[in-house]
């Protein structure tokens, strides 16, 4: 187990990657708390992680409360004694370009993509200081590095993660803490429901997959987790500031 006695947050992980992603770290040693707004989610995802033999413990809350997200991580800290992994994982994904996008739909996306990542990096640097070690993964998107058609509030968010991950890197690499992007490509989730929407429905986007996508095909979850356990674990010891881009080719073409 190459993260055994590990402590993870995941963000997020009450579905999709950032259920899958706290899925592979407990099957590979970690405890993992498991944080999503939806309660029942958190604790959907807790249980599964259990029935396998794994360790896990749910909290629900808001990331984008600050409070609550302070007081979340801070009462894992020092029940736990120290925080080893951060994925921040929790987003939205907001359709519309310049002129049709909600401003409040814009604000909800920054707040949740980008806010909500640097908070929660900000409060778990403290105990990763004090251990000098420590490993942050923040989800940006293959949208991060491409044009996305008339998803102006996302890919800005996306590329924000991307410069903020960069700035984390360099500040805290003497710390000892690393710090990485995801960049998923198309993923078969209900995340994609808006985008899916903007194409004029299932079918549409299956057909636009098979074209711009060199695999032809959408990736599974747990193709996604083999990457995030690949970030957070010391596979990637001399891995930091870096951008992991996992989109079947697409960004290729």
């Amino acid at each position: 187990m190459i993260l055994k006695d590990r402590i993870a947050i995941v963000t997020g992980a009450g579905s999709g990657i950032g259920q899958a992603g706290a899925a592979i770290m407990a099957r590979e040693g970690a405890h993992v708390v498991v944080v999503d707004r939806s309660a029942k989610a958190a604790v959907e995802t807790v249980t599964s992680i259990a029935a396998k033999g794994g360790s896990a413990e749910a909290l629900a809350i808001d990331v984008t409360n600050d409070e609550a997200l302070a007081g979340g991580i801070a009462d894992v800290a020092a029940r736990h004694g120290r925080i080893d992994i951060l994925h921040n994982h929790a987003g939205a994904q907001v359709a519309g370009d310049l002129e049709q996008v909600e401003v409040a739909g814009f604000d909800r996306s920054w707040n949740l993509n980008v806010r909500a990542h640097f908070m929660a990096a900000r409060f778990v640097m403290p105990a990763m200081k004090a251990a000098g070690r420590g490993v942050i993964v923040n989800t940006s998107s293959s949208s991060g590095v491409l044009y996305d058609r008339e998803m102006i509030a996302y890919t800005t968010t996306k590329h924000a993660v991307i410069a903020m991950t960069r700035q984390m890197a360099g500040d805290y690499a003497k710390y000892g803490v690393r710090v990485n992007a995801l960049c998923p490509g198309w993923v078969d989730t209900p995340f994609n429901e808006p985008f899916i929407n903007q194409m004029g429905g299932r079918s549409a986007i299956d057909a636009y997959i098979r074209k711009k996508v060199p695999l032809g095909r959408w990736a599974s979850v747990d193709e996604i987790a083999e990457s995030i356990l690949f970030l957070v674990s010391d596979r990637s010891s001399y891995m930091t500031g870096q951008i992991l881009v996992v989109d079947g080719g697409e960004t290729v073409v």
